[in-house]
């Protein structure tokens, strides 16, 4: 196990991921990229050689529960990595629906949506720009794999790609500085405008009055 994996592993146990500050309106500008975001659970996935565990954002492993997802990454093409991902099941529309995992009964068909790349063959890449990172990933998820897939992002308009994913009932957009390294907590270099009308959204603040 390299060193910088082995620091990772307690990072990841230790520290809260990078997560996305609340905005109302996303941010103008060519210095920003835009990510659907998605309805799932966030998970921190890393690979060490044939071992595999994905790990919640509270620290609890929920490796044998997402089989499907763990087989995905066993089979990429590295002797070790560390992806953040979102674990989502979808619906018959195509969207990610959390309440589908909360269930349990569709756990053998969890894909991680991947969208960020800290570790890769014994390279800390958190200090690396975030398009650097995405760029890694990409070419690491190049070939099919069930069970894993790169979440696209969009060099356009912020205002259009949000208009757009909420047309689409998607939760929403978050947005990430160009050139911004990985830091844990939250971040003004990631911004998320949450769409009001998507079933998360509503959800949320349902269960944050009860």
């Amino acid at each position: 196990m390299s060193s910088v994996l082995r620091e990772l592993k307690c990072y990841v146990r230790r520290f809260e991921p990078c997560l996305p500050r609340p905005v109302k309106q996303p941010p103008a500008g060519k210095d920003w990229i835009h990510e659907i975001k998605h309805d799932g659970f966030r998970i921190m996935a890393w690979r060490d050689g044939n071992e595999v565990r994905l790990l919640s954002r509270k620290g609890y492993n929920l490796t044998d529960r997402f089989r499907y997802a763990a087989a995905a990454m066993a089979a990429l093409p590295v002797r070790s990595c560390l992806i953040d991902a979102e674990a989502i099941a979808c619906n018959e529309r195509g969207l990610a629906d959390l309440e589908l995992i909360r269930s349990y009964r569709h756990d053998h068909a969890v894909t991680l949506c991947a969208f960020d790349l800290l570790e890769v063959d014994g390279s800390d890449l958190r200090r690396e720009p975030i398009e650097e990172r995405k760029e890694r990933l990409g070419t690491l998820l190049r070939r099919s794999h069930p069970g894993i897939a790169f979440n696209e992002h969009y060099a356009d308009d912020g205002a259009t790609i949000y208009k757009h994913a909420c047309a689409l009932g998607c939760e929403g957009i978050v947005s990430k500085r160009l050139g911004s390294a990985y830091r844990p907590g939250r971040s003004y270099d990631w911004l998320e405008v949450k769409n009001p009308a998507a079933p998360a959204v509503k959800r949320e603040a349902e269960e944050d009055w009860a």
